[in-house]
């Protein structure tokens, strides 16, 4: 038996460039505008998961995500590790999604593209760390999720699962179709050669905007998310620094006064 994979990947700032990142006052929410992106590195991991499927088993594995058009080169990445086609969802009323309206927005997207046994998933993001989208995409499907998952095969007829916990693992065999949210643990993900770049130019990438998926305007962008910042603010990242010469006995006491000075109690 063959396997039709979907794999849901996310652009993400690139921590390099964190100390860029400013926060928007009135929606609380950040502003990506000019920061460089890469893909999230679970979702790496969930691209390795389902290229190692299709190579043990046949078939054909489609990316997704939700993204400005800026996000192309990002796709290109997975599209050059192995992946057959993608899908990038971009339109601006898709902006400023939570969890809730981006999972169900790239539900609507699977559901347009064709049906999928086994959809794969980064089982968190480094920008937002929630670790939902998985799950609340499973419900969406209303098929079987699973979380934490370090091992990942198909026997034949079910999935066999390994999804770690906090004294150890759980083993489970789970019907298809399944959504999983998968760890860094499963596996290291290859890095694309030449021929794979190469390739990636001419695979099929698709961008779909709002009106070309059967969206309900109430579930997606800002308006359909129901988790809204309270208060955000970005983080201070200058830093004070002074240098102290001297014989070592003065450095040592200039050391001692501003440590005082910083009102830091010596023992």
């Amino acid at each position: 038996m063959s396997l039709e994979i979907a794999v849901c990947v996310k652009p993400v700032p690139d921590s390099e460039y964190y100390d860029k990142i400013t926060i928007d006052p009135k929606t609380k929410r950040v502003n990506r505008e000019g920061i460089p992106t890469i893909i999230n590195t679970m979702d790496k991991n969930a691209v390795e998961a389902a290229l190692k499927l299709k190579d043990r088993h046949g078939g054909k594995v489609t990316a997704f995500t939700m993204a400005p058009d800026s996000a192309v080169e990002n796709i290109r990445l997975v599209l050059a590790m192995g992946v057959d086609e993608a899908i990038l969802c971009s339109d601006r009323p898709l902006g400023g999604a939570d969890t809730w309206a981006t999972s169900y927005t790239l539900w609507k997207a699977m559901e347009k593209t064709g049906e999928y046994d086994i959809v794969i998933l980064g089982n968190e993001t480094e920008d937002g760390g929630t670790a939902q989208v998985p799950s609340q995409l499973g419900e969406w499907m209303n098929v079987p999720h699973v979380v934490n998952v370090n091992g990942l095969e198909f026997d034949g007829e079910r999935m066999v699962v390994d999804s770690k916990t906090d004294s150890g693992s759980i083993k489970y065999r789970v019907s298809t179709p399944a959504v999983f949210g998968v760890t860094r643990e499963i596996n290291e993900p290859r890095i694309p050669n030449v021929m794979g770049i190469l390739k990636a130019k001419s695979k099929p990438l698709a961008i779909y905007r709002a009106d070309d998926m059967d969206l309900d305007p109430e579930c997606i962008g800002l308006v359909g998310s129901p988790t809204q910042p309270g208060d955000i603010n970005a983080p201070d990242m200058s830093r004070k620094s002074e240098s102290i010469t001297g014989e070592p006995e003065e450095i040592a006491e200039k050391i001692v006064s501003e440590i005082k000075k910083a009102g830091i109690e010596i023992g």
